[in-house]
């Protein structure tokens, strides 16, 4: 239990449980209230401006004074390839004509990156959260500088253990293992690089042997049973994201949390975003399917797309066609308070331990 103290310590909560970011479903009421029981909770605020982020934060700030976390993207600017955009759009065309609605003339880069730009930056040294967590990469050098004067805890996710050295040498102060069961996106640092493909309890002993920092297991895991599996292989705590999807603090959608009840198959699908994600099977995953990986636009332009399809879809009452993203064990997960769900985690963490 030496690194789960150390851990402990670190972000300043009482039970290494970690709720994750998952921009658009976690909210500031399920952060607080997940922070309250005594985990640490986190907004994904990847898809926000810097003015969404800050309402969102102040939101959290007047819940809870506990620490929380705040994530952000640091993808790379995409490749941008008219053609094949086109080609991608012209794809979606017959759904977009059974949905009586208008098929979009060109893809926008909806998300930007923390890496371009300063502003979410100045935004985390004005508000002063505990902890900063960074998915797809890194800061850059200035920024991940600034942070450390500032003494803010940051931690980034890492999908191999070439990553996770990467993430300590960027002067991070833990590391996430992120395994290839994680719901939503996965955090692979360039998506068109060979991705091992790695479950978390496989990824993670060999990201604890290469990095002197607390490691965060993610991915598959549900239980507190779950929790001291991932201790029990050098772990200091865990991140659950699919877990709280179905908490009545999480925005998910009626649709979303009435597929999340099914479980059932997940799919890994770059067709929705441009990068690599864990979605729930639907029917825009059945849409996505087999298309060829050239084909695809890069991220996040690709996404623009799926989100207008999304829309589409929902005027005529079609609430399949939706990223709903979920982790390979979505049978597992319960419905009950976000507060609730940590304080049985952390009872089924004791009992195992």
């Amino acid at each position: 239990m030496t690194q789960t103290n150390r851990l402990l310590d670190l972000l300043g909560i009482d039970l290494p449980i970690l709720q994750a970011p998952m921009a658009g479903v976690a909210t500031p009421q399920m952060a607080a209230e997940v922070s309250g029981a005594g985990g640490l909770g986190a907004l994904g605020l990847g898809a926000s401006n810097a003015a969404l982020a800050r309402n969102s934060i102040k939101q959290l700030q007047q819940l809870t004074s506990k620490p929380f976390n705040i994530n952000f993207f640091c993808h790379a600017d995409p490749i941008r390839d008219p053609a094949i955009e086109a080609a991608w759009i012209a794809r979606a065309a017959p759904l977009f004509e059974r949905f009586a609605s208008k098929l979009p003339r060109k893809l926008d880069q909806i998300y930007d990156s923390f890496r371009h730009g300063d502003a979410m930056l100045n935004l985390v040294l004005e508000v002063r959260p505990t902890v900063v967590s960074f998915h797809f990469g890194l800061p850059r050098p200035d920024q991940m500088r600034r942070l450390r004067d500032a003494g803010v805890v940051t931690m980034a996710s890492a999908t191999s253990e070439s990553e996770a050295i990467a993430v300590q040498d960027a002067g991070c102060h833990a590391v996430i293992a992120q395994g290839w069961e994680a719901g939503g996106h996965r955090g692979i640092f360039d998506p068109d690089a060979a991705d091992a493909q790695l479950t978390t309890y496989k990824l993670l002993p060999q990201i604890v042997r290469a990095v002197d920092l607390p490691v965060v297991a993610a991915g598959g895991v549900m239980t507190g049973q779950d929790i001291a599996q991932a201790i029990g292989l050098g772990a200091a705590g865990a991140q659950l994201g699919t877990a709280f999807i179905g908490c009545p603090e999480s925005a998910a959608d009626d649709a979303y949390r009435d597929r999340l009840a099914l479980g059932g198959e997940t799919v890994m699908t770059a067709a929705i975003s441009g990068r690599p994600a864990r979605c729930l099977g639907n029917a825009m995953t059945e849409w996505a399917a087999n298309a060829p990986a050239d084909t695809i636009p890069a991220y996040p332009c690709a996404y623009d797309l799926a989100k207008a399809m999304t829309q589409a879809a929902r005027t005529q009452g079609a609430t399949a066609y939706a990223a709903q993203w979920a982790g390979s064990a979505v049978d597992q997960a319960r419905v009950m308070p976000a507060a609730q769900l940590v304080e049985t985690l952390a009872a089924e963490l004791a009992a195992a331990l």
